[in-house]
């Protein structure tokens, strides 16, 4: 594969870069440094929109739905330059997950009704899988929806579900079938958070962040709200699961960028060993951007990363674990102080990302789950 931009790419990436660095204030950043304890702030929310005005917000959508017909090179070096200008909190589950889902799987009148709101920035989505007696097995979900008339009937119970506090709208997989396989009984649909029945309880995890258990009491979802086939929806959450796992490092590499400047400000440079270990960290990183290159590239060539997307999420959890443990050592006492306190190095920006690596390796799939998915699927190793 060729790692170089097209000289279109090339611009679009430029124009990019001058837009963020012009339009995202501090209260913008402040925000995305709260994470999901608010998820979308009003000043995001007002970002979301002059991008979406402008089609840079969801470019890899066609033309007709508010994007640019754009690559998914172009849709990668877009959210890659908006995590490293700190400008979003999370992935955008609108633009990078139903959306791509959507232009597949649903109607017509599914992609005329949401597709356009989510390229203006106007709506989001949050993922409705996760169940207590569930976890990384997205198959064995208990939640159920009762077709009713032109109705599904849903009861149950999510958890986990980050995004329901602050969208619009729920990306929920439920059964439909109870009495097949249970790969073959699960529906995915779409449910509006305004609907009665739903109750949403914050629960906040060891980084700050807020995630939620989520429960349905006989709520009543139109049927045109499925997406596709009816008792399909494990097989379009597995195409889901790719896009999902697109991951941008922007993020990453600018508070690394940010970390060394600090080594060398403070003079840490002159022992070898933290010379040596930066140096091994940087190699690191670079590794990782070449590998969330490679999905999106298998992606722009119309191939799934079932397995190298898995790769990416091990690679990239696992390093924020490794870098902000070498960050916190080289830093000393000062590594452990949080935002707020005056002697806080870098903003407290490495502390919470040491909080922060420790969920990240459960969230959005076990390290060991991936794991198990690039030994059976990537490397053909038998199961035991």
């Amino acid at each position: 594969m060729d790692f170089r931009f097209s000289p279109e790419e090339e611009r679009f990436k430029k124009d990019i870069r001058r837009f963020l660095e012009a339009e995202v204030t501090d209260e913008m950043v402040e925000e995305v440094e709260r994470g999901t304890e608010i998820g979308i702030g009003p000043h995001t929310w007002e970002l979301m929109r002059m991008m979406g005005a402008k089609g840079w917000l969801a470019p890899a959508f066609p033309k007709e739905y508010g994007g640019l017909g754009a690559t998914r090179w172009q849709q990668f070096v877009l959210a890659d330059e908006m995590t490293y200008h700190r400008a979003f909190p999370l992935h955008l589950c609108g633009v990078g997950i139903v959306g791509p889902t959507l232009l597949q799987y649903g109607t017509k009148q599914q992609k005329e009704e949401y597709l356009t709101r989510i390229a203006r920035g106007e709506i989001e989505f949050a993922l409705g899988y996760t169940e207590p007696e569930a976890g990384s097995d997205l198959a064995n979900l208990q939640v159920k929806a009762e077709r009713k008339g032109d109705f599904y009937i849903i009861n149950g119970q999510k958890v986990f579900n980050t995004g329901c506090h602050f969208s619009q709208y729920v990306w929920l997989a439920a059964r439909t079938d109870p009495g097949v396989s249970k790969h073959k009984g699960i529906s995915l649909m779409i449910v509006d958070m305004k609907t009665p029945g739903i109750t949403v309880r914050p629960l906040w995890v060891m980084d700050s962040d807020r995630t939620n258990e989520v429960f349905y009491d006989d709520v009543k979802v139109p049927v045109q709200n499925l997406i596709g086939e009816e008792n399909r929806g494990f097989y379009y959450i597995l195409t889901a699961l790719a896009h999902e796992r697109s991951f941008p490092v922007g993020d990453l590499r600018r508070t690394f960028e940010e970390f060394v400047e600090y080594v060398k400000e403070q003079g840490f440079g002159n022992d070898p060993l933290v010379r040596q270990r930066v140096a091994q960290l940087a190699a690191e990183l670079q590794a990782l951007h070449l590998l969330a290159y490679r999905v999106t590239w298998l992606v722009e060539k119309e191939m799934s990363p079932n397995w190298e997307a898995p790769m990416v999420k091990v690679y990239l959890t696992e390093f924020m674990g490794r870098f902000s443990d070498a960050a916190t050592n080289i830093m000393g006492p000062y590594g452990q102080l949080q935002k707020g306190s005056k002697w806080v190095p870098l903003m407290g920006r490495v502390e919470r990302l040491y909080r922060h690596a420790a969920r990240r390796n459960i969230s959005a799939g076990t390290s060991e789950i991936q794991r198990n998915t690039i030994a059976t699927v990537g490397l053909k190793l038998p199961r035991a």
